[in-house]
């Protein structure tokens, strides 16, 4: 953490992208198991196996569901706070809505077991079953009021519409009206039938592929002008969006119909969005700031997964921006987010 020491509160970084999956799943209570209800099956040493439809879907380590585990982890991260959300997977949009709140209550009720038992260092996103809205919003104003999460994570499609679906928009309304944030993150992608090679390139190329054509449907959407009260971010750096932010905008002044449909400057509502750092490389997030703007990026990490950034802070401070942009980053964006301060300051670069 030496090369932290020049920024004021080295070591208070706030990761608003790191998962959970519970150490048990329950029993399904019904007459018909869903093919896809997990359970969990034996593996080396502090592992275990989560089986999805009788198959190995991802080998998990203990410090998915193990509180105290986590927070030891928090100093060599320069962590103060970590944000936490379901292993994506867990979302379970494809199973009857029934069903998926019954594994989403238990999922949610995990996290916040863990939230207790961390001292208020781990904050919890819970999860909905959107496709159906009557239950979505149910167990919104469950994870919010009842369980005190601060928001929501949120698939980038759900089985095939994208989150900037209008469909979607009283989801968004009661988001707005309960103060609580959206963490968009990458699941079951397009794409997937144009990759060459083994299945780890789903989350290599198509997650960043999924989560940028989210956040543009969002923008497309004017999500961000309907709903000017919502706090929504974007995992994995807002996948592809930076990259088709320019095209998206020269569109909107070169078609006629797109000037009509979308009610203001495509950068200027992805301006609004939110954004975490999880690009691996320097330059990339260099260029984030600069396309999003210095108070939109907090830090994500993918934790505990292996694909993961196990030093975080490093490549801020890698990046050389000003103190403001560093501490914006590091925690001021995020505390922005999660609705945690009203005081953070919003200057530095661009």
């Amino acid at each position: 953490m030496s090369d932290l020491q020049h920024l004021p509160g080295c070591g208070c970084g706030i990761d608003t992208h790191a998962h959970v999956v519970p150490e048990h799943f329950p029993a399904y209570l019904g007459s018909r198991l869903p093919a896809e209800w997990p359970s969990m099956a034996a593996a080396e040493a502090c592992h275990r196996h989560v089986m999805i439809a009788g198959k190995v879907y991802r080998t998990v380590s203990d410090r998915c569901w193990d509180a105290a585990k986590r927070l030891a982890d928090f100093e060599a991260m320069g962590l103060r706070l970590q944000l936490v959300s379901p292993m994506p997977e867990l979302l379970s949009y494809w199973m009857a809505p029934a069903d998926a709140q019954q594994l989403l209550r238990y999922t949610n009720d995990q996290i916040a077991a863990m939230v207790a038992e961390s001292g208020g260092r781990i904050l919890g996103l819970g999860a909905v079953p959107l496709q159906d809205m009557d239950l979505a919003l149910r167990e919104l104003e469950y994870v919010v009021k009842t369980l005190g999460f601060p928001g929501v994570e949120l698939g980038s499609n759900i089985n095939g519409d994208p989150v900037g679906h209008p469909r979607f928009d009283p989801f968004f309304e009661a988001c707005e009206a309960l103060g609580a944030c959206v963490f968009v993150h990458a699941l079951r992608p397009a794409g997937m039938e144009r990759l060459v090679g083994p299945a780890p390139l789903q989350q290599v190329l198509a997650y960043p592929g999924d989560v940028g054509l989210a956040a543009a449907s969002v923008i497309t959407a004017n999500l961000p002008q309907r709903r000017p009260g919502l706090r929504i971010a974007f995992s994995h750096g807002g996948g592809t969006l930076a990259s088709l932010l320019p095209r998206l905008e020269q569109g909107w002044h070169t078609f006629p119909a797109l000037k009509d449909s979308i009610s203001a400057s495509p950068r200027e509502q992805a301006a609004r969005l939110f954004y975490d750092t999880l690009v691996f490389d320097t330059p990339t997030l260099r260029h984030l700031v600069s396309s999003f703007g210095a108070t939109q990026l907090m830090i994500g990490t993918d934790y505990p997964f292996n694909f993961h950034d196990r030093q975080p802070l490093d490549r801020i401070v890698q990046a050389a921006f000003d103190e403001a942009t560093s501490m914006n980053l590091i925690s001021h964006n995020a505390e922005r987010f999660l609705g945690l301060s009203s005081s953070a300051q919003i200057g530095g670069s661009r």
